[in-house]
């Protein structure tokens, strides 16, 4: 990236800057599956931009999708604009997702623990929740297939949380033994990888806890721990984020999401 091209602070918001540093993170992967919501538009920016071969995998049963536009979920036509395949669901899981063809399964949640594990199912008790959720849609499956599963999120209190009212997606469960019970079970993913927030970039250390690496430029420290109901694991050398660049904004805001339906 040209230092050049980096768009100061003032000229971004968190949303677009969290979208963009998620969408880097798919630099050379192959094929994404991809849920809806901020995963949508930060994979499709990926591939105007850091993975221009990404291949997209939809949900609906759409392989190779090259969508001429931001689809507003998996069931808009505009998903099997130009694809290789469309298929059935049970077969786009079972052939290729179940097969262990996907690289990248890049998902959004409502809750999510320190060690990746991710709610989308009820805020509260399952049985008399104070919200009830989306749930799984093909979450779960993807989360226990794709070999990487990336995260991106906005970060609080309410979501970065120590216990997750229900577990919707298994990340790397309770910790080091979370590879040897993705074993046991058959899994063939091997969990988390990548968190993006509107704060900063976690990856995950050896006992498969989240780690912060990368602060986006604004953020501190300070707003991190205030955002999340534990104490952090910090990379010794914490980067900072970089910026989007003025392309990547044109994409976000004139082609991508031009009524701010995911940055405002």
């Amino acid at each position: 990236m040209n230092a050049a091209e980096v768009v100061t602070g003032a000229a971004f918001s968190r949303s677009e800057m969290m979208i963009v540093a998620a969408a880097r993170e798919l630099a050379e992967q192959r094929v994404c599956f991809v849920g809806v919501g901020l995963p949508n538009i930060a994979v499709n920016l990926a591939k105007r931009t850091v993975a221009p071969d990404l291949q997209l995998v939809y949900e609906a049963g759409v392989f190779d999708a090259r969508p001429a536009r931001l689809p507003l979920s998996i069931g808009d036509p505009t998903i099997v604009t130009g694809a290789t395949a469309v298929t059935s669901m049970l077969e786009l899981f079972g052939y290729y997702l179940q097969r262990g063809l996907i690289d990248v399964g890049f998902l959004g949640a409502a809750q999510i623990d320190r060690f990746g594990n991710i709610n989308t199912t009820v805020i509260g008790d399952y049985r008399a929740p104070t919200t009830r959720l989306p749930g799984s849609g093909g979450a779960c499956e993807i989360a226990i297939n794709a070999r990487q599963v990336f995260v991106i999120m906005r970060q609080s209190k309410r979501s970065f949380v120590e216990r997750i009212d229900f577990r919707t997606s298994p990340g790397n469960l309770g910790g080091e033994d979370g590879e040897r019970i993705r074993r046991e079970q058959g899994w063939l993913g091997r969990g988390p990888s990548v968190v993006v927030t509107d704060l900063g970039v976690y990856h995950f250390d050896e006992r498969g806890e989240m780690r912060l690496d990368s602060l986006h430029p604004g953020a501190t420290l300070d707003a991190v721990r205030g955002a999340m109901a534990w104490e952090p694991r910090v990379a010794e050398s914490l980067m900072e984020t970089p910026g989007p660049t003025a392309d990547e904004l044109r994409l976000i805001r004139d082609e991508l999401d031009p009524d701010g339906v995911y940055t405002s």
